[in-house]
C-alpha cells in the first residue's frame, strides 16, 4: 500500500491538490476492495469509518485515482461506472450478464495473441484496450429454463 501512496500523493502534488485525510481514507479503501466497485459502493463503505466524507470527494478522489494509473474505470450494461485496481493488476477482459448485471473476469491468452496479430496487421499501436462480452450468464439461464418449466 505504501507504493500506492507515493503514486497518489505525487500526482496530487504534480496537479497541484493537497494531500488531505480524506483522500488518503478513499485512497485506502479503494485499496482494500476486490472487484469492480461503483462510486456509491467506496463511499459507503469510505463513510462507515469516516463520517464526514461526503460523495462529491469520493468522485473526485477516485477520478484523481484513475488519472493516475492506482484505478480503472469502467462502465457496464447497468450504466453504472465502476472502479478496479490498476496497479499492479492482471490485464482482464470481462464477461457481463445483461440479465442481473454480473462480472467475470477472464483472461485468454489466444484472444490477445489474436488482438495483437489484428494490430499489426493495420500497423496499428495499441495503447492499451477492454474487451467486454455481453450476454445471459449460467445462473440466469437456468432461472430463465425453471420458469420456462
Amino acid at each position: 500500500m505504501e507504493q500506492e501512496k507515493e503514486i497518489f500523493f505525487e500526482h496530487l502534488k504534480k496537479e497541484g491538490f493537497k494531500k488531505t485525510g480524506q483522500r488518503e481514507k478513499i485512497l485506502e479503501v479503494f485499496l482494500r476492495t476486490e472487484g469492480h466497485s461503483s462510486a456509491e459502493d467506496i463511499y459507503s463503505l469510505v463513510r462507515a469509518e469516516d463520517p464526514t466524507v461526503g460523495f462529491t470527494t469520493v468522485y473526485r478522489t477516485l477520478k484523481l485515482l484513475t488519472e493516475c494509473g492506482l484505478a480503472r474505470q469502467e462502465k457496464f450494461a447497468d450504466g453504472y461506472t465502476r472502479y478496479e485496481h490498476g496497479y499492479n493488476h492482471q490485464h482482464h477482459d470481462h464477461l457481463v450478464c445483461i440479465k442481473c448485471g454480473s462480472l467475470i473476469e477472464f483472461f485468454s491468452e489466444v484472444i490477445e495473441r489474436k488482438q495483437d496479430e489484428i494490430a499489426r496487421k493495420f500497423k496499428f499501436q495499441p495503447t492499451h484496450h477492454s474487451l467486454r462480452i455481453f450476454g445471459i450468464c449460467h445462473q440466469c439461464q437456468i432461472q430463465h429454463q425453471a420458469v420456462a418449466s
